[in-house]
């Protein structure tokens, strides 16, 4: 398989691996280059507004029904009611990193943590951990339900898709659209991260507003694979969530065999570290929104279905203020995770590769000790350096799994971080 990127956000590429594989003029010829099948992928409705329609013409060595029928429905301990069955809580949660625990696959070592809505509404989302030592090179999976944001904490992933290949590394994230077929390898032998799958509106680039033209997530920063191609035979796997469910098909070939693509429907990935950060440089305090890189559109303007919001190295210069976020209860609710370093809002136990979920209305903010820390400091120009979190929020409550709550990776004394703000009122 051929390996490169083309760079930008949205756009429409035209990629082939082997010349003359996309036709000159029309989508969909009577007979197509190379003897090819000409498929199309949509993501959207076919009469979505022209800026919102998101869609690829690809030209496979097979077309994508030449599979065995999806009659087994497979166990899985993150899929399926049992496992997304809700906590219904306002308690404040923190998980600890979930372990290497034998040797299992990218797939096989996923765990539910929390979510909300549901894929038959195409609303809400699912947030895993996944920890996986097993090289499966032919674990061939798409979801039917949503796109998957994956975000490698340890270890690289290199992600064989339809249309292209995709290598990742720590503080980058891979964006697979809903039904892209894809298999993982672990070019290390390990890796552990972060999956949230997206069961609403494609992720887009935030609007800048006030900002202007330049700023948060350059669209030149996105990389999307350029073709290439699987040729090979013999007895597979398809797997696919469906509905929540795990099932699967025989499949005699690699459905990785897209010869070429024209569209602006493809994976991508992007590096955390190239995020232009927005901050103030007076004084106050301003809300995370301005560390938004991706949102998930509501049908309520303004309100964001998802937004994937970064807290990455950057100077802190405000005077007369407190730093750390402060204390506040959202209307928004907000699952986070840590990729590197230490969160500036807790001093301790919140580890690269664990979580953290404040729903509605719930009060959080920063431990005592970081309370006090940033309360009587000096506030000299400060930077942050070897960090890097991230928070899903959303305008739907997340809701744990009940196998997540009652997970020896749950910490339990959480709430007693906050146990050493005691009263300093003064009359």
């Amino acid at each position: 398989m051929s390996q490169g990127y083309l760079s930008g956000f949205g756009n429409h590429f035209s990629t082939e691996a082997e010349k003359g594989a996309l036709p000159e003029k029309q989508n969909s010829p009577q007979k197509a280059p190379l003897g090819l099948y000409a498929e199309q992928h949509n993501a959207t409705a076919f009469t979505a507004p022209r800026s919102e329609n998101l869609n690829s013409w690809v030209y496979r060595i097979q077309p994508s029904v030449t599979h065995g029928s999806f009659d087994e429905q497979v166990h899985h301990s993150a899929f399926g009611p049992e496992a997304s069955s809700p906590y219904k809580s306002p308690k404040q949660f923190r998980w600890s990193p979930l372990d290497f625990d034998g040797d299992k696959s990218f797939f096989e070592s996923l765990m539910y943590v929390a979510g909300n809505g549901s894929p038959e509404t195409m609303t809400g989302c699912g947030h895993y951990f996944y920890a996986a030592s097993k090289e499966l090179p032919d674990e061939y999976f798409y979801s039917a339900d949503g796109e998957w944001v994956i975000l490698p904490v340890e270890g690289k992933l290199k992600i064989r898709t339809e249309m292209g290949i995709i290598e990742l590394s720590p503080c980058e994230i891979a964006v697979i659209p809903r039904g892209i077929r894809f298999a993982i390898e672990l070019p290390g032998g390990k890796s552990r991260g972060y999956v949230t799958e997206n069961y609403g509106a494609p992720f887009k680039l935030p609007d800048l507003g006030p900002i202007g033209a330049n700023g948060l997530a350059n669209v030149r920063d996105f990389q999307t694979p350029v073709a290439a191609y699987e040729e090979k035979s013999g007895s597979f796997m398809l797997k696919t969530k469906f509905m929540g469910a795990l099932w699967q098909a025989p499949i005699d070939h690699s459905p990785l065999d897209v010869v070429a693509w024209h569209g602006n429907l493809s994976p991508y990935k992007y590096d955390l570290r190239k995020f232009n950060t927005i901050n103030t440089v007076s004084y106050d305090h301003p809300d995370p929104s301005i560390f938004t890189v991706l949102t998930s559109p509501s049908a309520v303007p303004g309100t964001a279905h998802m937004d994937f919001v970064i807290f990455p190295p950057r100077w802190m210069v405000a005077e007369d203020t407190f730093r750390p976020p402060y204390y506040h209860r959202n209307y928004m609710s907000e699952y986070m995770g840590l990729i590197e370093g230490v969160y500036d809002a807790k001093s301790e136990g919140f580890a690269p590769g664990g979580a953290s979920l404040h729903n509605c209305m719930t009060g959080h903010g920063p431990d005592g000790e970081t309370f006090n820390k940033a309360s009587s400091g000096e506030l000299s120009p400060h930077y942050i350096k070897d960090t890097m979190a991230f928070m899903f929020e959303s305008q739907l409550p997340i809701l744990p799994a009940k196998s997540a709550v009652s997970s020896s990776l749950n910490q339990k004394n959480y709430v007693e971080c906050w146990s050493g703000l005691k009263s300093n009122f003064q009359k």
